[in-house]
């Protein structure tokens, strides 16, 4: 089949422009064919765009011939132009259709798709992954990602009026940021390299200089974690704050997800209907609880955890029944952070280090960091790391570290709160963990 050519077309309205009140205007939309649905007389294609979709009523009686031999081989999925007459109508839900004068088509379908593109007949997960980019395309998966769109302007926004610079900082490393083995290695140039676990040394670094800076990005965590809750590459917001401490970056992240929060309610409603989902706006300053009270109420709940080993997922989802909401857990025994998170100075057992849950899932870490080198040093032998393998972040000690402190967000598992999905794979365009890196 001959494709059309795009030509001088060009759209006039989405789908969700076109209103009643243009009745007799004309127009021309572009978008797939989600469905068709033949009457004899008359044909219905719904025509599926970006922001929704909206009916073509094509009578045959009534339309030029060269329409009705493009309508009668259109499919699902085939990419379209229509020029068409707008008319108010009280048959259709919201009360208008398109006539249409001409119509292009610039793409074609397979006959069969591995899925059903209006959701009606459910496919597993697993399929919808292995035909993402379609699965893409329903209207509650355009909703979610509209969703996170929504919410990583607003932290964007909401940073930049408090004075943040975004930075941009490396992907290719030459040893772990955090510790640990699970690095994803890479041949550079014949040298061991590997891919970030996270920008944490490099935004230290950079409040030297700048202060204030924050960074939107992916980065990879060779986690054997197989769960709805992982993944191996991930987007992560940080912030870094010079001349600040945990309680001072504690109080803007809970006013920055009030905000997030609020900005999606108004951006968001339609796709927040579409799912289902509803987002309270929290106040503000959220509930603190020690790691010490943590453990109390659990003991209370008769789930044990001993001092000193982080909390386990099925204890978490005890703690969020207790608390549904946000909420900060503080004081952390220093051996289960980081090693750039500071030991309190008096009691050195216990650390700066924060999380932010919401209700059982951990959605930011955080703290006020060290910046004493020799201290650092010694928390470094204490989690086996060799300093020498850091001696360029230790060097940056030597030219004037202030005191500061900042945190990181998991895009994703923000975006599940969000949205109410719990698979953190459906709010993941292209999702790779242990078992999948394709498509």
């Amino acid at each position: 089949m001959k494709l059309d050519s795009f030509g001088d077309w060009r759209r006039t309205h989405y789908s969700v422009d076109v209103k009643p009140e243009m009745d007799g205007l004309e127009v021309t939309l572009f978008g797939w064919v989600q469905e068709i649905r033949d009457l004899g007389g008359i044909r219905f294609i719904i025509l599926q765009d970006r922001e929704g979709t909206i009916q073509i009523t094509i009578p045959r009686k009534k339309v030029a011939n060269e329409v009705l031999s493009k309508s009668d081989i259109l499919q699902k999925r085939y990419s379209i132009g229509v020029k068409g007459t707008v008319k108010k109508t009280e048959v259709t839900p919201r009360g208008v259709e398109v006539i249409p004068k001409e119509i292009k088509i610039f793409g074609t379908a397979a006959p069969q798709l591995p899925i059903d593109i209006t959701g009606k007949t459910p496919a597993s997960l697993e399929t919808r992954l292995d035909a993402r980019a379609l699965d893409l395309c329903q209207d509650k998966n355009i909703a979610v990602f509209k969703i996170q769109h929504a919410a990583v302007e607003a932290i964007r926004d909401f940073l930049f009026e408090k004075g943040f610079v975004e930075v941009h900082t490396p992907r290719i490393i030459a040893s772990a940021t955090e510790g640990g083995a699970a690095l994803f290695p890479v041949d550079y140039f014949g040298r061991k390299a590997f891919l970030a676990q996270s920008p944490q040394l490099y935004k230290e670094q950079l409040v030297m200089s700048l202060e204030k800076v924050f960074e939107v990005g992916p980065f990879f965590r060779a986690e054997e974690s197989h769960t709805r809750f992982h993944t191996s590459e991930f987007v992560s917001i940080d912030i870094e704050q010079a001349f600040a401490d945990a309680e001072d970056v504690m109080q803007l992240l809970e006013r920055l997800m009030q905000h997030v929060c609020k900005v999606v309610n108004e951006k968001c409603g339609k796709e927040l209907a579409l799912l289902k989902h509803k987002i309270e706006v929290p106040t503000v300053p959220f509930k603190r609880l020690t790691y010490d009270e943590v453990l109390k109420e659990l003991e209370r709940e008769s789930v044990n955890v001993p001092w000193g080993e982080d909390i386990p997922t099925p204890a978490l989802r005890t703690l969020g029944k207790i608390h549904p909401h946000f909420y900060f857990i503080t004081d952390w025994p220093t051996h289960s952070k980081a090693f750039y998170i500071k030991p309190r100075d008096d009691k050195p057992e216990i650390c700066e280090g924060f999380d932010l849950m919401w209700r059982w899932l951990e959605l930011v870490s955080g703290g006020t960091r060290i910046a004493d080198k020799e201290l650092l040093i010694k928390r470094l032998k204490e989690k086996g790391l060799n300093p020498e393998a850091f001696k360029f972040h230790l060097q940056a000690f030597d030219f004037g570290m202030p005191p500061h402190a900042g945190w990181a967000i998991g895009l994703e598992r923000l975006t599940m709160m969000l949205t109410g999905k719990r698979n953190i794979r459906e709010v993941t365009l292209y999702p790779r963990d242990k078992f999948r890196v394709t498509p």
